[in-house]
């Protein structure tokens, strides 16, 4: 079976560093995929470079295409979506006008309102705060607002950067549990977080990043219970 999306000997550097070095992955539809690994490993670079906003050398495949050379408007077009780590919000428009202008790159404008219905109905609380501003939501509130965002694009492949971060715990377990429903709208997920436990309970598929380099891959129920990782990454639980 083919993926839905693969990176194959993909290298990225700033100025001489390499920060990203032959990294090859993939993510087959439906699939939810986490890339695990410490701080500045270059996860967040991994992401910037699969979206575009980063040059890079391999190949980038979505959908069966090659995606290397595509601008990143050309890449959102093609629904491939990134909700990045700092969130991005505006935040002196409400939370209906954030919503709305996550679908500003769809050619058909006919299906927007059904769309919000339907994240407004994943997302209660955003339906009750949709006339506030974005600046006056908690952390939770304004990560389902960035999902829901994302949403509005009706993404093929979301790629989540950190969505964990800053957040208390109960919310991030909510997070999750969104995140994991999102199969049912056929959205492919790749999955960029520190939070390693809540990251392969959630995915299918998981790969270790260290230091630009895969240093590990496989299932990720078979991860979670590595001896190595649980002493890195896990806490020993």
């Amino acid at each position: 079976m083919s993926s839905m999306f693969s990176m194959t000997d993909v290298t990225v550097c700033y100025d001489k560093v390499e920060a990203v070095r032959n990294v090859s992955l993939s993510v087959e539809e439906g699939q939810i995929v986490t890339v695990i690994g410490p701080n500045g490993a270059g996860k967040t670079t991994l992401l910037m470079a699969a979206i575009g906003l980063l040059r890079s050398s391999g190949q980038i495949e979505f959908q069966g295409s090659d995606i290397g050379k595509i601008a990143v408007e050309g890449r959102v077009e093609r629904r491939l979506c990134l909700v990045p780590e700092k969130r991005e919000l505006f935040s002196d428009m409400s939370v209906a006008d954030n919503l709305l202008l996550g679908s500003y790159c769809l050619r058909d404008r006919s299906g927007v309102q059904k769309t919000l219905d339907e994240v407004y109905h994943r997302f209660p609380r955003l339906k009750e705060r949709r006339s506030q501003t974005a600046g006056t939501l908690s952390g939770g509130e304004r990560q389902m607002l960035t999902l829901g965002r994302a949403l509005m694009a009706k993404p093929k492949l979301l790629m989540l950067d950190e969505p964990s971060l800053g957040l208390a715990p109960l919310v991030v377990r909510e997070i999750f549990r969104t995140i994991a429903s999102l199969r049912e709208l056929g959205v492919s997920i790749l999955l960029v977080e520190q939070n390693a436990r809540a990251a392969l309970e959630t995915a299918d598929v998981g790969y270790v990043l260290e230091t630009g380099e895969i240093v590990q891959s496989g299932p990720a129920g078979t991860l979670i219970h590595d001896p190595r990782l649980i002493s890195a990454y896990l806490g020993g639980h």
